[in-house]
């Protein structure tokens, strides 16, 4: 008598249309979130190194970000799988929107960058999770269209990210800690709709 010992996995429950596209846009917002991050930051860097000082550390303001990020993506699909999609995921943007704040409340360049590192595990796992679950909740034949909007959330975050962050500094009203805490609302809204 042989015993199979893996285990027993449940089907996902059926989503329906409201569902998928709810998570999508959930999904978008998340890709958003951690791809403008890395140009609305290089905007402000002249203004945050004449406030911090630390000139010699300015490249690592951004590197910390994407070196985090690029590191961390793979292990995010793998502690997905033991752990379950939607709580890291949630947990993804919550390290990120903590890391944003800190990075906000930097007070010297150090602590800036140290902030921005962490800032890219987040990110790396929001950029991640978002294939991620867009594969898990569409079929092969439906994921090429979808992957058109991730593009194109890509494209924009581009061009919006340098527009916003030198409206940011620029104003008298909020200055380059702003870049920062703009991330809060949207990574709330984001919680939301994958919530």
């Amino acid at each position: 008598m042989t015993t199979d010992a893996r285990p027993t996995v449940e089907a996902a429950p059926a989503l329906s249309a409201r569902d998928i596209n709810l998570i999508i846009v959930g999904l978008l917002l998340a890709i958003f979130l951690s791809a403008v991050d890395g140009t609305i930051v290089a905007t402000a860097l002249p203004t945050i190194v004449g406030d911090l000082g630390g000139l010699d550390q300015l490249t690592w303001v951004v590197t910390s970000y994407f070196v985090t990020s690029t590191i961390v993506a793979l292990l995010f699909g793998k502690i997905s799988d033991i752990y379950g999609r939607r709580p890291v995921f949630l947990t993804s943007i919550g390290v990120f929107l903590l890391a944003s704040v800190l990075a906000g409340l930097s007070q010297t360049m150090g602590q800036l960058v140290a902030f921005r590192a962490l800032q890219g595990v987040g990110g790396g796992g929001l950029q991640a999770l978002s294939f991620i679950i867009l594969g898990d909740i569409l079929s092969p034949r439906e994921r090429g269209r979808y992957m058109g909007y991730f593009t194109g959330t890509f494209a924009l975050s581009g061009l919006v990210g340098p527009l916003l962050g030198g409206l940011i500094v620029d104003s008298d009203a909020l200055g380059w800690r702003w870049i920062f805490y703009l991330n809060l609302p949207i990574g709330l809204i984001t919680l939301g709709f994958i919530a």
